[in-house]
Order: C-alpha cells, then structure tokens, then sequence
C-alpha cells in the first residue's frame, strides 16, 4: 500500500493567500524528505466563505519541490473541463514529473459549479464518460478522431506525450454503487471519498473489484482512499488540534450538499470529532493512526490519500502531524504490509 498526502487548497476567506501558499510549499518539501509515496490536490470553485487554490496551477508548481514523488489530481471535476485541454496539461505534469503523473476524475455535485461553467448538471455522467475516453485516446493515439454527444476531434495530436507507457493511469471516483461500477468499466483505478465508515468500504471494494471482472477488466487496479489522518504524542491531543478545523470542512461538505454524514451542532467540537471518526477516520497517536490505515489496507485501499490539514488549521499543527507520520507511521505501515 502506497502512502500519500493530499494538500488542502481550501482556505477561510480573510487568510492571506500568499502565505498560505507559502505553507503548501513548505508542507509540500516536508513530505517529499520524508519518503511519502504521492502528493494529491482537489477541485472546486465559487466556495463562498473560502477562497481555493487552482488545483493544476498549484501541482504545476509544487512538482519542482518534489522530484520522484507521484503527482495525482483527487480529483478534476472532468464534466467542467475540455478533455483535450486536460490530456494537454495531464501529459505535460507527466513529463515535468518524470511520468510519476495520475489523474483523478469525478462528476462533481455542486449545481453552483455547473451554473458558473454554464454546463448542465443533467449532462454530467455523458461528459465524464466521454471525457475519459477522448483523454486516453489522446495519450495513447495520433490523429484522434471522434464525434460524440459533447466533443468532436478531426485528426487531433497532442504533443508533448507523456512519459509513462501506454499512458499515466486514470482513476475515477465515486460513493454510489452505479459510479463504482462505472469506474470499475471505463478506469485504472477508483477513487473513494472518507464518508465511507471502514466496514462500508471494504463492500464496495468488492463490488468494484468484482465489477471489474465482470467487465473483463485486469484485476491489478488501484483502489485509492482519501482519508482524513490526524497523528499527534495523543489521541486528546490530536481530537483537540483537529475538531474546529476539520468540522469547519464538513459544516462545507454539508452546505454543498454532499450526502452520508451528519454533525451535531449543539455539541462540543471534540465530541462531534469523536463520533464522526469512529470506523471511518485515522486519529490518534502514532501506533492508532498505523493500526487505522492498516485496516484501510484490509478493507481494499492500495493507495491511501492522507489529508491532514484542514480550512484555518495552524501551519505548525499541521508539520507536527505531518512529521509524526513520515518517522513513525509510515516505516511501521510499510514494515507490516510487506511482511505481515
């Protein structure tokens, strides 16, 4: 199993971006020092209250402070984007990363993004669908022509190609069981967000794997959990550093209209932590934080995306967390999953 880090792009309004971003880079050469396996980034736009960081900007500029880490995108929200565009700048974060580039895509939920793009929510699974297709179509062929129901390609090339042979891997993301199979069908690989309690994510790895085969699909594909990951000296300790933060992010989730969780409130941030991590999240001292990503490994994960900042969370917080799992965790997980 692979360990990664997903850096947050998500910051309350009235932050100085500048030095924000300034942290992404720190934060970003810290995991590179440590040996981490990957570094990931999200989408969204119009975020009222935050401002977000463009996801391929950031990557584009983060990748020459990460030589030999694998770069993945969790994820573009491929309805909203020209496909071509993305195999162009896909192929080009391949190349400037030494073909260590994955892209990640999903549908997206939000009716605001789709209103500000001017692409109808209804179209969004024809769009993906296609999309995937056109992109690896131009990863892998000259002259691509395609007439579809969104894109029309006359003897399209793009060039630079990237590095990797055939092509980098692309994975597609979803929660519900039609998206899961749909990913199992047309990807290299799934993506799955953290609402997901560890008992309900290990069924849907295996839904997906046998949807895989049904497919005739190889059986060697990723299965990549973004999870949320707080390691500190305590399990109090780390509750304590994470609730406002990490709550303040779902409090979005919840506004946006992402479905499978619910906050309470009326009480204490800590106590809300508490509950929403039991089963689904990796939050604790350093041998709780190893024994909650194995599990993820039991239940199917082979590449873990580890978000470990949140909206307003203090820089020095999120580098003591970050260097907890770089020294203690990841040799132990590496250690377990290869020799049990």
């Amino acid at each position: 199993m692979k360990l990664g880090i997903y850096l947050n792009a998500q910051h309350p309004a009235g932050d100085d971006p500048a030095q924000r971003f300034a942290e992404t880079i720190e934060q970003a050469r810290l995991i590179h020092s440590l040996g981490f396996d990957s570094i990931w980034g999200g989408e969204h736009h119009a975020t009222p209250g935050f401002h977000y960081f463009p996801l391929l900007p950031m990557l584009q500029r983060l990748a020459a402070d990460v030589s030999g880490l694998s770069i993945g995108t969790n994820l573009v929200l491929l309805p909203l984007h020209n496909p071509v565009e993305l195999a162009e700048i896909g192929a080009f974060l391949d190349v400037i990363t030494g073909g260590r580039f994955m892209l990640g895509v999903g549908l997206g939920y939000r009716p605001e993004e789709f209103a500000v793009f001017g692409v109808p929510l209804v179209e969004r699974v024809s769009r993906l669908t296609e999309g995937v297709e056109v992109i690896r179509r131009l990863w892998t062929e000259d002259k691509v022509t395609h007439h579809g129901r969104h894109f029309t390609l006359d003897e399209v090339t793009i060039r630079p190609r990237p590095l990797q042979r055939p092509r980098p891997p692309i994975y597609v993301g979803s929660q519900v069981t039609a998206g899961i199979a749909r990913a199992a069908r047309i990807a290299d690989g799934w993506l799955v967000v953290p609402v997901p309690r560890v008992d309900e994510f290990a069924a849907q790895a295996r839904a997906f794997n046998e949807a895989r085969l049904a497919a005739g699909r190889p059986g060697d594909a990723e299965i990549c959990r973004l999870l949320e990951v707080v390691c500190a000296p305590d399990e109090a300790a780390a509750i304590r550093r994470a609730a406002p933060h990490l709550l303040e992010k779902y409090a979005a989730y919840l506004s946006w209209g992402l479905e499978g969780i619910e906050l309470d409130p009326g009480a204490r941030p800590e106590d809300q932590l508490r509950r929403l991590a039991v089963n689904r999240f990796a939050i604790g001292s350093p041998a709780q934080v190893t024994e909650a990503l194995l599990a993820q490994h039991r239940a199917g994960a082979t590449h873990l995306t580890m978000r470990v900042s949140w909206p307003g969370m203090p820089q020095k917080d999120v580098l003591a967390s970050i260097e907890l799992l770089g020294r203690e965790v990841l040799p132990e997980v590496r250690r377990r999953v290869t020799y049990g």
